[in-house]
């Protein structure tokens, strides 16, 4: 019978740099290509999810070895880089494994900031256009629907969205205390990680009248200001931005520092020392920290806005510990319940082929009363595999001894037979069991 398996390849914050992020990360108009490539890649199963966090393919895959070396080239051919290349940036899970970090992804878990709200609506469009390509069966749907109720859990059990959003109110205290009213300010996003998004929306809701994005890949800064509702900046043009941006947020988390002293030095000047609110939401930074020294720069770290919304680690760690709870206990869950789905063909067949064998019995001893024909019928049922023991009974070899014993355990376990049967199967057992007394003292029985 063929089976398959959950697997998930990609690239993130964790194994490689921002660099290599952006130049996989498709915007919403290609992903229909990139599935399209999926699918002649043969793989049938897939979602092809792109954040700022990650890139990654959800897939189901009969052989997923083959299909992970697959997508690698696809993934490859995007970032357009040698696989052998960017194979080494790029984690592979199957199985069990895969579906653990799926249920990860969409509760949180595995973002830069644990509880961002962003992921779960962005694996749902992931979804949706997987769903649309076509490129949707029974096994991925049964694995996202699961993924979508462990994360309702995580999100109605525990805190931990309250973490992210207290830091993004945290910026907003401290942009007020420093420029008062920020209807008057403007601000600029530097890199599109989701802490920085989140930041500006919430800058946004607070009466933020100017928005300008810029990024190391023009198209995807483009695409992120018609999102946000405000303006474009060509990355060759970043410090003229920043010199009319009111509140700089830096989430590119390239591995180097993007705002470095001398730029911020040069700012400041063309500012006349106006003060500029820095916020530094990447991981790694991206803010040289010789910049916190300067007159007119107020930089801020996410560990400082958490000390701002007066979020203490110990409370943070234990909504994020108790929402690896609700994940593991959601894997166990679905785990058994495939498992459960798994055997119905099993059952079904077998269940088949006893009534074809009923049927037959009945057709050439149609003259057999209950008692004969029912002997008959268990001795027809009970032939093939009483000849199978034999046969491993008589190999001899301790290979063929503990095929015999794993068998007999599993004969007794389907069953629900007891030890003492298992004796009596032997041979040497003559005392009733207790299930077989209590049918004997049943009132009515014939005791034959």
């Amino acid at each position: 019978m063929t089976t398959t398996s959950y697997l998930v390849i990609g690239a993130s914050h964790r194994t490689c740099s921002g660099a290599v992020r952006d130049r996989l990360s498709t915007e919403e108009a290609e992903v229909a290509g990139m599935l399209d490539r999926l699918r002649a890649a043969g793989v049938g199963q897939a979602l092809w999810l792109s954040t700022c966090d990650r890139v990654e393919v959800q897939a189901v895959h009969e052989r997923p070895n083959e299909a992970a070396l697959a997508i690698a080239e696809v993934m490859a051919d995007r970032a357009g880089l040698p696989t052998a290349d960017l194979a080494p940036q790029l984690y592979t899970r199957t199985g069990i494994d895969a579906v653990r970090h799926l249920f990860a992804v969409a509760c949180s878990l595995d973002s830069q900031i644990v509880g961002e709200p962003h992921i779960l609506g962005q694996l749902k469009a992931a979804h949706r256009d997987a769903a649309g390509a076509g490129l949707t069966g029974p096994e991925l749907e049964a694995e996202l629907q699961a993924a979508y109720a462990a994360a309702k859990r995580v999100r109605s059990e525990t805190p931990i969205a309250e973490g992210a959003t207290s830091l993004a109110a945290a910026a907003i205290q401290v942009a007020r205390d420093l420029h008062g009213d920020i209807k008057r300010c403007g601000a600029l996003l530097v890199g599109l990680g989701d802490m920085g998004a989140l930041v500006l929306e919430g800058l946004r809701e607070a009466g933020l009248p100017r928005l300008t994005v810029a990024a190391p890949v023009d198209r995807r800064a483009e695409a992120a200001a018609r999102r946000l509702d405000g303006h474009f900046a060509p990355w060759t043009d970043l410090e003229a931005a920043m010199t009319g941006a009111d509140i700089l947020v830096t989430a590119a988390g390239l591995g180097r520092y993007i705002l470095t002293a001398p730029m911020m030095e040069a700012v400041l000047k063309r500012r006349r020392r106006r003060p500029v609110f820095v916020v530094d939401a990447a991981i790694p930074a991206d803010v040289d920290p010789a910049v916190a020294g300067m007159d007119g720069a107020f930089v801020y770290d996410l560990g400082d806005l958490e000390r701002v919304a007066l979020k203490g680690r110990v409370g943070r760690e234990a909504a994020t510990q108790a929402a690896w709870t609700i994940v593991d206990e959601a894997v166990a869950a679905f785990a058994r319940d495939r498992a459960e789905r798994a055997a119905v063909p099993a059952v079904a067949a077998l269940r088949s082929h006893f009534e074809a064998e009923r049927r037959r019995l009945l057709a050439g001893h149609a003259d057999l009363d209950a008692a004969s024909a029912t002997r008959l019928l268990v001795n027809r049922l009970l032939h093939a595999p009483s000849e199978a023991l034999r046969g491993l009974a008589a190999d001899g070899s301790g290979e063929g001894l503990a095929e015999r014993a794993a068998a007999e355990r599993l004969m007794f376990r389907l069953f629900g037979l007891d030890r003492i049967g298992l004796d009596r199967l032997s041979g040497t057992a003559v005392e009733e069991t207790e299930r077989d007394k209590d049918e004997r003292r049943e009132p009515g029985r014939e005791v034959r």
